[in-house]
């Protein structure tokens, strides 16, 4: 149910719920990263003397019966370590050094660094397999009216069209679309590319003559996708697309609010707003909102199948940075949804797909943010992570699950990744000794993780630095 009158409810108790799913994500995807790097050099013979979540001063300590390994929960938990015998680290009893992790062959040593993020790749695999198999209600592809400005509308997409199915401009196979969900995650990972998207479209048109449908194809135009515009607008709102069709039904009037002292009542439909059509929920919102003139606005609506004339002066509210105009009412109604349920073999391979695709488009973004196509203020951090973990909890068990595996997909692609101090470094220092048959200097090591540090630390900082300002905002 959409709502423009702002008011916010619950907000402690949503402040509580952001922080426990926070906490509860960031714990485990750590704990099942390092658990790969553990289990793993257990299974190469390595001695491992601690296995830690967090950093700095331990605030758990604990050893297993009879295990040499000692567990830790540390201060900062925002990652964790395996420590391993090791020579490099400290002195070794030479009836130990066969167990220590520097006198493993190069392949142990590569499994033991890669298992971490192979750990995460998993746990998203199994994660999406899970939902598959179990089903989840998704939305219908019935979309709402598109922005004025969007490519949606440039193509001639209209309120209440159903997209059936999808395709590259430049392909030939079309692919059947499932929900709408469905379909805003394909098109993102066509607006990265900025290729250009042909959508099969049933339309429903009401005549004299009754309610008609027709089928037609249009073309939304993706590469016209300005680079950097992503970061600022997002690539739902530059599209179109995304928002499910919901009737402009009033739900609930607010006591006291511009709408409650025009004469609007709940159960009324929002037929026209100065003498633009109102084809649904989302269409009223932006009406509403877009009035910052503060003027009368012209209402009309059914009630009860009567048409009825009233004028309502929506009131300015300050929403962040910027004004926007509220009628003070709560509008639209159920989304028609369709469960998305696969068998167990189209389940697993739906599973494995969905991290193969997340993984990509990190990488794609990854390289893009590099080369200038996108802008770097797409890099989130953990503020951003902490509010989409708090939304995913309270959107439910699906969504959470969800935030789960693209945040676990997300983790291990960025320790893949070749960079000094990060999991992918290492590897990168194996592939090495691998085709030289040498390790790599240790100078050279240490330059490198300088390197890596100070890449890291940039990262961070500007990631951090896009938080804060996307709050403030």
């Amino acid at each position: 149910t959409g709502a423009d009158c702002g008011g916010i409810t619950g907000a402690k108790v949503a402040g509580m719920i952001t922080l426990a799913a926070f906490i509860v994500a960031i714990g485990l995807l750590i704990a099942i990263h390092e658990y790969g790097h553990f289990q793993v050099a257990r299974w190469c013979g390595v001695k491992v003397l601690r296995f830690a979540i967090g950093f700095g001063r331990p605030l758990l300590l604990w050893k297993g019966k009879n295990q040499e390994t000692e567990f830790a929960l540390c201060l900062l938990p925002l990652g964790g370590y395996v420590k391993m015998l090791d020579e490099h680290e400290g002195p070794v009893d030479p009836e130990e050094r066969h167990l220590a992790f520097n006198n493993q062959p190069v392949w142990k040593r590569f499994l033991i660094v890669a298992a971490g993020p192979v750990a995460n790749l998993l746990l998203a695999a199994g994660l999406y397999t899970a939902m598959a198999w179990y089903g989840v209600q998704q939305t219908h592809p019935i979309v709402a009216q598109p922005p004025a400005q969007s490519l949606a509308a440039e193509a001639g997409l209209r309120s209440g069209d159903k997209i059936l199915q999808w395709r590259y401009a430049s392909a030939d196979e079309w692919e059947p679309v499932v929900s709408l969900e469905q379909l805003t995650w394909s098109l993102s990972q066509a607006a990265l590319d900025r290729r250009d998207i042909a959508l099969e479209v049933r339309s429903t048109l009401t005549e004299t003559t009754g309610a008609t449908t027709r089928e037609r194809v249009v073309i939304v135009p993706l590469h016209k996708i300005k680079s950097g515009q992503e970061a600022n607008e997002g690539f739902s709102r530059i599209i179109g697309i995304g928002v499910p069709w919901m009737p402009p039904i009033v739900s609930q009037v607010v006591p006291g609010g511009a709408a409650a002292q025009g004469g609007v009542k709940d159960h009324d439909r929002v037929l026209a707003i100065d003498n633009h059509p109102v084809e649904d929920a989302w269409q009223l919102r932006q009406l509403i909102q877009g009035n910052l003139s503060a003027k009368p606005q012209a209402w009309k609506i059914e009630r009860a199948g009567e048409a009825l004339d009233l004028q309502v002066t929506p009131v300015l509210e300050q929403s962040g940075q910027q004004q926007v105009a509220r009628a003070g009412i709560h509008f639209g109604g159920p989304v028609a949804t369709v469960m998305v349920r696969y068998g167990f073999v189209d389940g697993l391979g739906r599973g494995i797909q969905q991290v193969w695709e997340v993984g990509l488009i990190s990488v794609k973004g990854f390289a893009k943010m590099l080369t200038g196509q996108i802008s770097v203020k797409n890099l989130s951090g953990p503020l951003s992570i902490a509010d989409f973990a708090g939304r995913s909890a309270q959107a439910g068990i699906a969504a959470y699950l969800a935030f789960l595996g693209l945040i676990s997909v997300s983790l291990g692609v960025l320790n893949l990744l070749p960079i000094p101090v990060l999991d992918g470094g290492h590897l990168m220092y194996y592939l090495w000794e691998l085709a030289t048959g040498r390790p790599l200097s240790e100078a050279w090591q240490i330059r490198l993780q300088k390197v890596g540090l100070i890449l890291l630390g940039c990262m961070m900082v500007l990631a951090t630095f896009n938080d804060i300002v996307r709050h403030l905002r």
